[in-house]
């Protein structure tokens, strides 16, 4: 049956008999995994299955005659090809290996095959790690017009954009849906029919929020349990000073858990500035407050409350200064 199908096949021709017919290229994409998001040089991997589906008009035959053999497996590289491609290829495609197609007996060709896909997105942070990525996969012909070469569904679209079963929900990443759209890319080389699959992931968002947000939270609330102290204790200072430095250590440590990205700041890292910002105001607010109650004291007034072991008497009870002074001179 291979001998008589391949005998006179000629693989550099499209395979219709009437050259006017286009040959319609049928697609279909699954998303297995996301397997990485590149904010820094905006690319995203992922593992699709892909699948295209066409009809040869030369490699039909009557099942009849060869013991009603209905489909059999033919090396890809014996048959005509369509040149389908994906637009947002950034780097050589990565999959196995799979060098046959079947072929049914009324002419169909089945070539399904996993890829490795790493393609260009845009890629935002600005809502990080709450964000929603949207990126496309564009495929066309390389050379083939739409009166040659078209492109269909190989299945229904909605049930390409809710078919969530192959998705590996054990990465970081979790699929929303794979919206497919139908179009005619024209240019002055003739047009060219495209379909597009729109990936729709979101963050798994609990990770960063136990890692980042909650310990940044924590030490906000115990900078503002420093204020219970009271305002003339010099321990406050030192106390508001420890957490400043502490979440100093907090966010060069966890700097790395936080994409980076060329375009817009993400509201993350606004928000540790403003917690940044709200410390050294505070730290700023009670060495003011420290200066001036130490002012009043040496104007003449009532003694601050010192809270400091260091600042009490060696008998246990507090002494002026200026009275140690006065007796020093007395002598």
């Amino acid at each position: 049956l291979t001998q008589y199908l391949l005998e006179q096949y000629h693989k550099e021709v499209r395979p219709v008999h009437n050259w006017h017919d286009a040959t319609t290229v049928y697609l279909d994409l699954f998303v297995q995994a996301v397997l990485d998001v590149d904010i820094q040089n905006q690319k995203l991997k992922t593992s699709v299955w892909y699948r295209e589906v066409w009809d040869d008009e030369f490699l039909s035959w009557n099942s009849s005659m060869f013991d009603e053999i209905r489909e059999i497996s033919l090396p890809l590289s014996a048959i005509w090809a369509p040149d389908i491609i994906i637009n947002e290829f950034v780097d050589i495609e990565r999959s196995p290996d799979i060098p046959y197609v079947y072929v049914t007996s009324s002419g169909s060709i089945k070539n399904f095959k996993p890829i490795q896909v790493v393609s260009a997105c845009s890629l935002q942070t600005y809502a990080f790690p709450f964000d929603i990525q949207n990126c496309s996969l564009t495929f066309n012909s390389i050379l083939h017009t739409v009166e040659d070469v078209d492109l269909g569904f190989l299945r229904n679209r909605e049930d390409i954009k809710h078919d969530k079963k192959p998705f590996l929900n054990d990465s970081e990443w979790e699929l929303l849906s794979v919206s497919s759209t139908y179009s005619i890319l024209q240019s002055n080389t003739g047009d060219f029919a495209q379909i597009q699959f729109n990936v729709v992931i979101r963050r798994c968002p609990l990770a960063y929020v136990v890692n980042l947000l909650i310990p940044s939270i924590f030490l906000m609330l115990v900078d503002l349990g420093s204020f219970y102290l009271p305002p003339n204790c010099r321990a406050r200072i030192v106390f508001k000073t420890s957490v400043l430095v502490g979440y100093t250590v907090f966010r060069v440590n966890m700097s790395n858990e936080v994409p980076r990205s060329s375009g817009s700041a993400s509201l993350i890292g606004v928000f540790f500035t403003v917690c940044m910002a709200f410390l050294v105001l505070s730290l700023s607010k009670s060495i003011l407050l420290v200066r001036f109650l130490h002012d009043e004291w040496r104007s003449g007034q009532e003694l601050p409350l010192l809270c400091l072991q260091g600042d009490a008497g060696t008998n246990g009870s507090r002494m002026d200064p200026r009275t140690q002074d006065a007796g020093v001179t007395g002598l």
